[in-house]
């Protein structure tokens, strides 16, 4: 009887030992990255990707900021075989430390925006205090291109003699650039104008890409109209997308 009734003691302490480990307020860090699709990491020199850490079951904030740092080490990321243990961060690569002050397991939400908020990408986790999440930490895959075009302008007036040059900026979501034959090989991209004349589908057109990294061109005469131009981006190896518009006057 002794015997047992010291064995319930031994359960009873451990029980407490693992309730006051749990319950007791510890700050507990989770490295979050986020990783753009086919490409390297998003960071300080894109203005990084906003993040968002919060509470699932209550909604409460806990830790919000952006992620800094660089793109990553180009070999690593692109080029190097992976194995299930290897490493795609090291101690300059882009991230944000989300500091958690928790005292008991905490089911989180983690949002990351791309650049412009462009596009949100969310994962969930649980988070056990004073159990650090870090290294890689928690990669969040971003998809998408950035695509801006510069040409022709948002609500421009032109002249239905004139040749209409567009002109688009296309880079991956952590700024890397698209060039002929480089590593983001603007060949295996397709990249089109699509023209619609008063909400109806009018032309479509192929952009090809300039001397200059990232910048895809093509040129169209176009008659008298209100017209939207959608430019968008497609790897059909990759499933990656992208897209961005504007909207002209032809007089």
């Amino acid at each position: 009887m002794k015997y047992i009734k010291q064995i319930g003691n031994l359960v009873i302490c451990a029980i407490l030992l693992l309730s006051s480990e749990f319950f007791q307020a510890q700050e507990t860090s989770v490295m979050i990255r986020v990783k753009a699709k086919d490409a390297k990491f998003i960071g300080t020199s894109m203005g990084g990707a906003k993040v968002i850490v919060r509470d699932e079951r209550t909604g409460k904030l806990l830790a919000e900021g952006f992620t800094e740092g660089s793109t990553g080490n180009t070999d690593v990321i692109m080029k190097n075989p992976k194995t299930r243990a290897s490493k795609l961060s090291d101690e300059n690569t882009a991230g944000f430390l989300a500091k958690l002050n928790i005292e008991k397991p905490v089911f989180v939400n983690v949002e990351a925006f791309a650049p412009g908020d462009r596009v949100k990408s969310t994962t969930q986790l649980w988070v056990i205090p004073g159990k650090d999440i870090i290294g890689d930490g928690l990669v969040i895959e971003m998809p998408g291109f950035i695509i801006d075009i510069l040409s022709p302008q948002t609500h421009q007036s032109i002249g239905a003699n004139k040749e209409i040059e567009i002109k688009a900026n296309i880079v991956m979501m952590c700024g890397c650039p698209i060039t002929k034959g480089g590593i983001w090989d603007a060949d295996q991209y397709e990249v089109k104008a699509v023209i619609s004349k008063d909400g109806k589908p009018e032309k479509t057109l192929d952009l090809v890409v300039l001397e200059q990294a990232s910048t895809f061109f093509g040129k169209v005469n176009l008659l008298p109209g209100n017209y939207e131009i959608l430019v968008y981006a497609f790897d059909p190896v990759s499933g990656n997308t992208g897209l961005d518009q504007t909207n002209i006057i032809v007089k």
